[in-house]
């Protein structure tokens, strides 16, 4: 019964080391604590989403630019804190082929939103509206902020859910590889 238990132990150990180096190794060209990336990039179909006027915008109409989708809400502490970082992204000058929608979960409210925006002195970014939540069916999202990145040929190749800097030096550097 002793000799099982060590084996049962080593066999743990072993397994836990093996899972714990593959995932350092795996996750060293990763910027982000809370990024994932897609070793096959998924395809995302052709969504449709509200503009603030309430013009429908397809998803596929970006396919040749790096989209960035972050999915917010007003009453989200994390989203405040992250979307000026993400106006900031929007309008680097570094990036040529850049299109970022902030997309409101929250049933449409114009004047709610906007007033978020404007408390924030966000100056670039607009806001968009999921209102029959086509996004949040599609990504399966679990919660606010999440933001889904897709490739050129509009493919979500990676994903953050919380918070990010999107200011961040290491996160910019990787991300200008997509433009």
């Amino acid at each position: 019964m002793f000799k099982s238990q060590k084996i049962i132990k080593f066999s743990i150990f072993f397994f836990c080391f093996s899972v714990f180096s593959s995932i350092s190794q795996t996750n060293e060209d990763v910027p982000l604590n809370n990024m994932t990336i897609n070793e096959i990039p998924k395809p995302v179909l052709s969504l449709i989403f509200e503009d603030f006027s309430g013009n429908e915008i397809n998803l596929n109409q970006y396919k040749g630019k790096l989209v960035i989708i972050n999915f917010w809400a007003t009453w989200c502490a994390p989203c405040k804190k992250e979307m000026p970082s993400l106006d900031t992204l929007y309008q680097d000058n570094n990036f040529n082929n850049l299109q970022v929608f902030a997309v409101n979960i929250e049933q449409p409210n114009k004047s709610k939103t906007k007033k978020f925006f404007t408390d924030l002195d966000v100056k670039k970014l607009e806001i968009f509206f999921d209102s029959n939540l086509n996004f949040v069916k599609e990504f399966k999202l679990r919660g606010v902020p999440t933001t889904v990145l897709i490739n050129k040929k509009g493919e979500e190749f990676a994903r953050i859910i919380g918070e990010v800097d999107f200011a961040d030096k290491k996160f910019l550097k990787w991300l200008l590889k997509y433009d």
